[in-house]
């Protein structure tokens, strides 16, 4: 298997940590590098992707290197092709590395057995989203000394949340405590298995009490086979609203991975507050996957 970055479950602390300090000298970069001159990255979305796809192609050019992007409707997908065929005829052109959003879970993980391209997962289904969860920690880190001994609470849609995941298994390696707080049809019990130091709770006042870092997620209604909750119901019991937000930490961070769905997930005012990292995460989007794509250049 190329090297590549297909989720956080199996990276090493070690490497997480590496991965989060060199985010940390490119917060500070110049705006163009030449790291990566020469190189070639395909950003190869099958999934619609704002943040996330837009985020890569600065960070591959920052690195100096080129990029080419393509969607599923643009690609020969959309007229029969199957995937594999797809892929191999990307690799046959050989990118330095391709960036892979995919509606399967464990999609990249396949077709990383099958090229010799590296592969870097740009979210698979609802299995894991490995750089959401690395911006994630970058945007606490910037703000704390340590992610060790935080409460963090992530709230809402956790059943189908790739963030959920890659956030949990990130959050368990360096010891944080992490609760999982939505509805009994979105809370899959089997989660609190999967890693140490998570708990699971249907009752978001407990959740957010005394919590370091409040991470909403979004409402997943493309991904739902269950009946989804009124938007008005949901935010009445899973949505953020100012009192929640009193119950934690007083330097408590709200925290989203976007795009936010304002009135369901969360209230505009704690979404504009001062304890909003939400713009944060975005900015350091750029800076910690222009970290992962020299990593994974650099081995390839």
């Amino acid at each position: 298997m190329a090297a590549g970055l297909l989720g956080i479950e199996e990276l090493p602390r070690e490497e997480i940590q590496k991965i989060l300090d060199r985010a940390r000298d490119f917060q500070h970069a110049a705006p163009k590098l030449d790291i990566a001159r020469g190189k070639m990255v395909v950003n190869l979305f099958f999934e619609s992707s704002t943040r996330t796809r837009t985020s890569f192609e600065i960070a591959a050019k920052r690195l100096g290197a080129d990029t080419v992007s393509i969607s599923a409707s643009g690609s020969s997908v959309s007229k029969g092709e199957s995937l594999v065929d797809t892929l191999n005829t990307l690799g046959a052109m050989r990118p330095s590395a391709i960036v892979m959003r995919h509606a399967a879970s464990g999609a990249p993980h396949f077709l990383a057995r099958h090229l010799p391209t590296p592969i870097i997962n740009a979210g698979d289904g609802t299995h894991e989203h490995p750089t959401q969860a690395l911006l994630d920690a970058r945007t606490i880190l910037d703000r704390t000394k340590s992610l060790e001994g935080l409460r963090v609470a992530i709230i809402g849609d956790i059943a189908h949340s790739r963030v959920a995941r890659s956030n949990m298994y990130l959050l368990s390696k360096f010891d944080a405590h992490v609760v999982l707080c939505g509805p009994p049809a979105l809370l899959p019990k089997q989660l609190a298995e999967l890693c140490p130091n998570v708990t699971l709770t249907f009752d978001m006042r407990e959740a957010i009490e005394g919590a370091d870092v409040i991470m909403m997620l979004r409402v997943q209604l493309e991904r739902q086979n269950e009946i989804p909750f009124p938007a008005n119901e949901y935010f009445q019991f899973y949505g953020l609203r100012s009192e929640h937000v009193e119950r934690a930490k007083p330097d408590v961070l709200v925290m989203h991975p976007g795009p936010i769905n304002r009135g369901r997930e969360l209230s505009s005012d704690v979404a504009d507050s001062q304890r909003s990292v939400i713009l944060n995460q975005v900015e350091n989007g750029v800076a910690v996957r222009m970290a992962v794509l020299e990593k994974v250049l650099n081995e390839s």
